[in-house]
């Protein structure tokens, strides 16, 4: 048994030495490939990955760093741009006093509307000249288009404000409910305009 014990202690620190030699070895060797100079022969090499100069340009779709310019989109063949509110053409609408539904009908409202229209797209390349060949500006020729709609426009503003009560204007959530519901009715029943903002430049309930 004693011999058995001996025979273990002996291969325990044999192994041990072979350990610790094989640890000190990888690490000179791992310490000679990196910090050797890359001259000097080594199994492989390390090759350092380092950071890239931002792109100026990318496609669109990726987020760019704030040193990056964005092209740009382009349309497709038959795209049209999309006019957000802000970009569109502005008609003022007549101040109209209405009648609220209110009980007894002594509730009325004061309003002036300004609606704002997404203009027809204009062909690339296409020039719009009248008969004398002088150039014509497509947002007048689009608003006097306008002109045309104006009492189907007043008619459902009208209808709509009548079936409104005190309560229902009074707020600002009423007043926004009522800039969508202006804006859903006309684009809903006259398809030759597209809506894209209603503007309120005077709104007086009493």
């Amino acid at each position: 048994m004693e011999t058995v014990l001996k025979i273990l202690n002996i291969v325990g620190r044999v192994l041990l030495i072979v350990v610790l030699a094989a640890t000190a070895l990888l690490s000179i060797s791992m310490a000679y490939i990196m910090f050797a100079p890359d001259e000097m022969p080594k199994p492989f090499r390390l090759v350092y990955q380092y950071p890239e100069e931002s792109p100026k340009y990318l496609p669109p779709g990726v987020i760019p760093p704030a040193n990056c310019i964005v092209p740009e989109p382009t349309l497709e063949p038959g795209e049209v741009e999309e006019v957000k509110p802000g970009e569109g053409v502005l008609v003022n609408m007549s101040t109209k006093i209405i009648n609220l539904a209110d009980p007894g009908g002594r509730k009325y409202i004061r309003l002036t509307v300004v609606l704002e229209f997404a203009p027809p797209p204009v062909p690339a390349g296409e020039e719009t000249k009248a008969a004398h060949g002088e150039e014509t500006d497509p947002t007048a020729e689009f608003q006097a288009g306008l002109n045309g709609y104006m009492p189907q426009m007043d008619d459902i503003v009208i209808t709509l404000l009548s079936t409104k009560t005190y309560e229902q204007l009074y707020t600002a959530e009423g007043k926004e409910a009522l800039r969508n519901e202006i804006m859903e009715e006309i684009n809903g029943r006259i398809e030759a305009v597209d809506v894209i903002s209603v503007y309120f430049t005077e709104f007086v309930v009493q």
